[in-house]
């Protein structure tokens, strides 16, 4: 439907001014606050199921990925203590 509004000047401008930052038309925008306002945007489109495929990460028995951090810190020690030794 076509029709006039008039705007309060500082209500036009911050709908220019988000219509700058965010990319989105003017007329996407009032729609948008229009329906905020109004209550009707509460019903959220039905989002797609999320689900996780597993990988193996190729570690051998006995390795704990959880604790390479630990194996990285005590390598790093050992070089630091070889290059004072010298």
């Amino acid at each position: 439907m076509r029709t006039t509004l008039t705007l309060d000047p500082d209500v036009a401008e911050r709908l220019a001014s988000e219509a700058r930052r965010t990319g989105k038309s003017f007329k996407s925008l009032v729609n948008d606050a229009i329906r905020l306002g109004l209550g009707l945007t509460g019903r959220q489109p039905k989002a797609s199921r999320f689900s996780v495929e597993p990988h193996s990460l190729g570690l051998r028995p006995g390795i704990d990925p959880d604790r390479l951090n630990q194996l990285v810190d005590e390598l790093e020690v050992e070089a630091v203590a070889r290059t004072l030794e010298r």
